[in-house]
């Protein structure tokens, strides 16, 4: 399967490297400057002192918990901001605390009341011992949440009683920061189809506009399944995404593959959603083969609007690499509330890119994170459905079966001895290869009948 065979990791792509070669001078002429999307606030987190009173500004509530093992940032007017997380300078060492942020709307000018911010987080990301978590650059941080266009914010994080004290000497991280972050404009209108480039088309005349190279490389990653500078990937159905599997792979699907490739979803490509292309790394990263679809819920929260889920995504990838210190977005593919799939992080589609979204099991497996938390709320239909439709062709592309078992090898971190041979569902929740709440409860209760929609879909027996 060439078109699948993974590249060395942190190597581009032959089509990107490529595309300079492939685009016309007229069509480099004709780029425009890109504007990148939004912008971080970081703020610092300072030890709260035993003064009693009010937090100012904020009508009819009791200041923050005071003590000498609280931190926090008293309530202030801010740029707007969407998201907001707590990120702390060693991605070692665990918040063993509470951590709660209030913010103010721009809508109404008023404040919310307190919200609970996901403190355990830890799980999400690069292997132990990947190039990804050596670089020097990932911090320790908490889940983000999505609190919609505010102005202000107040934050306040307790130590739990029992939590042991750092080297510092503190039951609380060092250098605890709040991060808020805008996610910026919607990006402009682009080429919406994703017809494939068929053998008798004329790739040479392909014409980009308005990328940067950047953006140029993460769509190239997708052709032939769109045109580059395209905003989404069509969908197609069971025949036709047989047929598009088999054209990009130059004909050489195996025989488990080909007969059991699901229906390709539409899905919505980075360009589409308005990914900055300059925040990540330039090299794509890819595993040797996809053996197994994890399942995350962002732990972001339900407030959100289907029409806002570009935004929240934007948020979530500034947050995960400008934040966090990541690479690129963690999860391969997101969902939304409303069914709508969305590339997640860069090096195409039908790739078996690289990850940071299982700590210990991103090798071989792929990360789809459903939008929201459902540790009580139940999931949106059309949400698990889409999560069944994107597995079935997914998982199709490299023969696995949604309803068996596989076996996979532990890069240790998680709950498993770094090095053991786990045998796991191909199509788990992230709780199976992590002690963690993830995707919570009322999400993980419908992965039984995922895994079957997902193999019907396939046309399995």
């Amino acid at each position: 399967m060439r078109g699948f065979l993974a590249s060395s990791i942190g190597v581009a792509t032959a089509a990107a490297l490529a595309l300079p070669l492939a685009l016309p001078t007229p069509a480099l002429a004709e780029t425009v400057p890109v504007t990148p999307a939004g912008s971080t606030q970081s703020l610092p987190l300072a030890p709260v002192g035993p003064a009693a009173g009010r937090s100012p500004g904020v009508p009819g509530m009791s200041a923050s918990p005071r003590g000498p093992e609280t931190q926090g940032l008293t309530a202030r007017e801010v740029k707007t901001f969407s998201l907001v997380g707590v990120v702390w300078d060693d991605v070692a060492t665990q918040l063993n605390g509470r951590v709660q942020v209030r913010t103010r709307s721009t809508r109404t000018a008023t404040w919310s009341d307190w919200q609970d911010v996901e403190v355990h987080n830890s799980e999400h990301a690069a292997d132990p011992d990947a190039v990804e978590r050596g670089s020097g650059r990932v911090r320790g941080a908490t889940a983000p949440l999505w609190v919609g266009e505010s102005d202000g914010v107040e934050v306040r994080v307790q130590a739990e009683t029992d939590a042991p004290a750092t080297r510092a000497g503190s039951r609380l991280p060092s250098g605890m920061r709040i991060e808020l972050v805008d996610p910026g404009a919607a990006p402009p209108a682009g080429p919406t189809d994703g017809k494939n480039s068929g053998p008798g088309d004329d790739k040479g005349e392909i014409v980009a506009p308005g990328l940067t190279m950047e953006m140029a490389e993460a769509s190239a990653a997708n052709v032939p399944h769109a045109q580059l500078g395209a905003n989404e990937i069509t969908e197609l159905n069971k025949a036709d995404s047989t047929a598009d599997a088999v054209f990009a792979s130059d004909g050489e699907l195996t025989a488990a593959a080909a007969p059991y490739i699901g229906p390709r979803p539409r899905i919505v490509t980075r360009k589409g959603w308005g990914a900055d292309e300059s925040l990540r790394e330039k090299a794509f990263a890819y595993t040797n083969t996809v053996k197994a679809a994890f399942v995350h819920h962002s732990a972001s929260g339900n407030n959100y609007a289907c029409k806002d889920a570009p935004a929240v995504l934007r948020s979530l990838y500034r947050y995960h690499v400008v934040s966090s210190g990541w690479r690129d977005f963690g999860y391969n593919f997101a969902v939304d509330k409303c069914g709508t799939v969305y590339e997640g992080r860069a090096g195409g589609v039908a790739k078996p890119v690289l990850g940071a979204h299982t700590m210990g099991f991103n090798t071989d497996s792929m990360g789809v994170a459903v939008l929201g938390t459902f540790t009580s709320s139940a999931p949106p239909a059309a949400a698990v459905d889409a999560v069944a439709r994107l597995t079935a062709w997914k998982l199709g592309l490299f023969g696995r079966d949604p309803r068996a078992k596989t076996t996979l090898k532990s890069g240790g971190g998680n709950r498993y001895p770094k090095g053991r041979n786990v045998s796991m569902n191909v199509i788990s929740g992230h709780r199976d290869g992590f002690a963690t709440e993830c995707p919570g409860k009322k999400l993980y209760g419908k992965l039984p009948t995922t895994r079957t929609s997902s193999a019907k879909l396939q046309g399995r027996p």
